[in-house]
């Protein structure tokens, strides 16, 4: 079982193949947000990597991330606890005004089909 390390939380063991926003979410207990359902259009889930961050990403992932002109932050819903890592949380509930973190994302990666690019 791959390790998830997020910052000022703590270390929990994940599920391989888990999304990245569940374990936050089911393991580690953080209000991560995900106000698109986790389905590659919003970008409220954005994390930054301090270690272990996959050197893949899903297409979807890497145009939204283009259109919107960000860089060193990833998108939880779109990674796949395949390695240990270590994440920072940028975008949580709390201090968002928002009235909850979002619809919960699917167990698989979504859109379909998936489509995997390097990073």
């Amino acid at each position: 079982m791959p390790k998830l390390t997020v910052e000022g939380v703590g270390e929990f063991e994940v599920p391989a193949n888990k999304r990245l926003v569940l374990a936050l979410v089911d393991e580690a207990g953080v209000d991560q947000l995900h106000a698109c359902g986790g389905n590659a259009r919003c970008t409220t889930c954005r994390v930054e990597f301090v270690a272990g961050e996959p050197q893949k990403m899903t297409q979807a992932e890497k145009e939204l991330l283009a259109a919107r002109a960000l860089t060193g932050v990833r998108l939880s819903c779109q990674i796949l606890c395949e390695q240990d890592m270590t994440v920072r949380v940028i975008s949580r509930v709390a201090g968002s005004g928002r009235p909850g973190p979002g619809n919960r994302p699917a167990d698989e990666l979504h859109p379909q089909p998936v489509n995997w690019t390097s990073k």
